[in-house]
């Protein structure tokens, strides 16, 4: 890995038992430290799977992934210390309140007392939710459980943060807040690894994007050299509609 790569996949694929197709193929890239990487591409391309094999949820059938010099098969332990995941799912306790959840989960990182209480009332104040702190999480509406969602997964303060749909069925105000905040968490240094069917919103916010269909990667870059790269193109939408086709993919 150069000194800049803080994520390399090398010649990755996932096979499925029982399917004789794989859910990626052959796939190598690199990212960069301090990037805003978009992983995009329609309902089955793949993006979950190669997701989820960088956390260490799956092994890879082939091929080797590397994040920040650790190998995902070999280091998943000291991976976990460093990368920060938040899932399109809501993994929060409804029963539980917003404290209680996050007190929860960032003793499962190691971290406890005065430090933890500190960074979890740090984060409900930069996410707007310090006067919810002692209610229970299943009264929250839908943009406010995303921005409890999004902390669980930095409270431990990780090198890198992978984000699956992060504004996904939130109201225009949250998805603002939440967005204006992921940019001044990179601006902290914070590697971001994100996925989304938010076009716009991608453009907007990752320097580079490469878009996955049917397990290979087809096309990778700024978004700016994308759109003016491809003819009659004028966002990175009609980009991907371009090269995904504009078959439902359910």
């Amino acid at each position: 890995m150069t000194d800049n790569t803080i994520i390399e996949i090398i010649n990755l694929s996932k096979t499925y038992k029982g399917s004789n197709k794989p859910a990626i193929n052959n796939i190598s890239l690199k990212i960069e430290k301090g990037e805003v990487f978009g992983l995009l591409g329609p309902n089955g391309a793949g993006k979950t799977t190669t997701i989820s094999i960088l956390c260490g949820f799956f092994a890879p059938s082939h091929g080797e992934v590397y994040i920040d010099g650790l190998s995902v098969t070999k280091d998943k332990e000291q991976i976990k210390s460093i990368i920060g995941i938040v899932p399109q799912e809501i993994a929060l306790y409804p029963t539980l309140t917003a404290y209680e959840n996050l007190q929860f989960i960032g003793r499962m990182y190691g971290l406890k007392g005065k430090v933890l209480k500190s960074r979890i009332t740090e984060f409900m104040d930069l996410l707007g939710l310090d006067e919810h702190t002692n209610k229970k999480v299943g009264a929250f509406s839908g943009g406010m459980k995303r921005r409890v969602n999004l902390i669980a997964g930095l409270l431990h303060h990780p090198k890198i943060v992978f984000l699956d749909e992060p504004t996904v069925g939130v109201d225009v105000q949250s998805r603002n807040l939440i967005i204006q905040y992921l940019y001044e968490l990179n601006k902290s240094g914070t590697t971001i690894i994100y996925t989304s069917h938010y076009l716009q919103e991608a453009e907007t916010l990752c320097k580079r994007v490469a878009f996955i269909d049917n397990g290979n990667i087809i096309t990778i870059g700024t978004p700016e050299s994308l759109v003016a790269g491809a003819e009659a193109c004028k966002d990175l939408e009609s980009v991907f509609l371009m090269l995904t086709g504009k078959d439902l993919r359910d």
